[in-house]
C-alpha cells in the first residue's frame, strides 16, 4: 500500500473515531514562508506536511484536491494538489517558482482575506470549508480581527503552530468574543515531523465536528 493511501486509511478511522464519517468539506492549506521557516522548507518537512494533509482533503473534499495558499508579507494562491502531482509540489510549485515572494516578515490578514474571497465569493455555495493554516509564530495582531468577521462564514480555521514559539496571538483563538460561532482552533506541535499521521489527524479534526454542528445550529451551513 502507498504512503498516502495508508494514511487515507488512517484518516478514515479517524473520521469514524470524530463522527466525521460521510461530511463532505472543500480543504485548503495555508503555509508560511517567512524567513524562519527556511529550514523546513528545504529540509522537507512541508513538502510532508503537504502529502499528511492532502489524505485528509481526499476523503472530505469530492474531487480529492487540497487548494493551496502560501504567505510572508506577500501571498500567493497556488494550483491545487492532487495525488497525481504530489511528490514534487513543494519543489516545483513553491521553492523553484520565482513568482513567490519567500522568506520574508508575517502579515497574516491578506492571505486570510484571499481564502474567505475564493470561499464565498468566487466559489460561493453551501459546503463548509476547512481551513489548515500552517505557521511557525510571529502572527500579527490583525488576524484576530478576520477571524471575528469571519465568523459568520462557512469557513472553520485550523491553526498549527509549529517550532517553539509562544504563539501568544493564536493561544488567544478559544477565548476571543464578539463571533457568532467559534471558528478557530489553534495546536501546538513543536516537532511536526515527529508526530505520528494518527495523533496529527486526532487533534486536526478535534474542534471541526463541534463547528459543524454550532454552523449548521446558526444557519451558516
Amino acid at each position: 500500500m502507498s504512503r498516502i493511501d495508508l494514511r487515507k486509511k488512517i484518516v478514515e478511522l479517524t473520521l469514524v473515531k470524530k463522527q466525521l464519517t460521510g461530511v463532505t468539506a472543500r480543504v485548503g492549506i495555508v503555509l508560511d514562508i517567512t524567513g524562519s521557516m527556511r529550514n523546513l522548507y528545504s529540509s522537507g518537512v512541508v513538502q510532508e506536511v503537504v502529502e499528511r494533509i492532502l489524505a485528509v482533503a481526499s476523503k472530505f473534499d469530492d474531487n480529492g484536491s487540497l487548494d493551496v495558499w502560501v504567505y510572508d508579507t506577500e501571498f500567493s494562491r497556488l494550483p491545487a494538489v492532487t495525488e497525481k502531482e504530489l511528490g514534487r509540489y513543494v519543489f516545483t510549485h513553491i521553492l523553484n517558482n520565482s513568482s513567490i515572494h519567500k522568506f520574508g516578515r508575517n502579515n497574516e490578514p491578506p492571505v486570510m482575506e484571499d481564502v474567505i474571497h475564493k470561499y464565498t465569493q468566487e466559489e460561493k455555495d453551501s459546503t463548509p470549508v476547512f481551513i489548515i493554516f500552517i505557521n511557525d509564530g510571529g502572527v500579527v495582531r490583525q488576524t484576530k480581527k478576520v477571524i471575528a468577521e469571519a465568523s459568520v462564514q462557512p469557513i472553520f480555521w485550523q491553526f498549527v503552530g509549529i517550532g517553539d514559539s509562544d504563539f501568544e496571538v493564536l493561544k488567544q483563538l478559544d477565548t476571543m468574543t464578539g463571533r457568532l460561532v467559534d471558528n478557530a482552533n489553534f495546536i501546538h506541535l513543536d516537532r511536526i515531523e515527529e508526530v505520528s499521521d494518527e495523533e496529527l489527524y486526532d487533534r486536526l479534526l478535534n474542534e471541526f465536528p463541534q463547528w459543524l454542528k454550532t454552523a449548521k445550529e446558526k444557519r451558516i451551513i
